[in-house]
């Protein structure tokens, strides 16, 4: 499993596929404990991470320390009322942890798509301007964000003031 990670406020930022989208979840999870992240925030359905054979994800990770979210959207889709309503208390949580250091893995299925959105729409929120943002993104992952409604939900995100970002990468 490979993590795409980025420098965001002062900590790292990563998006990745689905653990056991490969075949592996067992390692895939070992991978992301290794990586010690503060926050993983998932965005795939139940039914994906039960076709993955990655039902167990969140209380593994959890059991290893860190925090787990789920948050699913459908492939391809943005967020619902439901996540939108969430949002604003994970959103705070993961940009507290990366503003101290930390590091938010951020998977959808493919690690592409959704995941991007999401990663985007933090690194705004952390203050960095979008088009730069999207370019350290795509930097590291070119499909990151594939829809114009994706593109447009992550590019709404309300910017904090800029002396949070690190331009190291």
């Amino acid at each position: 499993m490979i993590v795409y990670a980025v420098s965001a406020g002062q900590g790292i930022l990563a998006i990745s596929p689905m653990p056991g989208v490969g075949g592996d979840f067992a390692g895939d999870v070992q991978h992301l404990i290794e990586w010690k992240p503060a926050l993983v925030v998932s965005l795939v359905s139940e039914a994906e991470l039960a076709t993955a054979g990655a039902t167990g994800l969140g209380p593994r990770l959890v059991d290893a320390g860190a925090r787990w979210e789920h948050l699913p959207i459908h492939d391809f889709g943005v967020p619902d009322d439901a996540f939108d309503e969430a949002w604003p208390v994970v959103s705070a949580n993961a940009r507290r942890a990366l503003t101290g250091g930390g590091r938010i893995l951020v998977h959808c299925r493919g690690g592409c798509g959704r995941s991007g959105m999401v990663a985007l729409r933090l690194m705004i929120e952390l203050g960095e301007a979008p088009d730069d943002a999207l370019a350290r993104l795509r930097a590291v992952r070119p499909c990151a964000v594939e829809t114009p409604q994706q593109m447009a939900w992550a590019m709404a995100a309300k910017r904090a003031p800029a002396v949070f970002v690190r331009h190291e990468d």
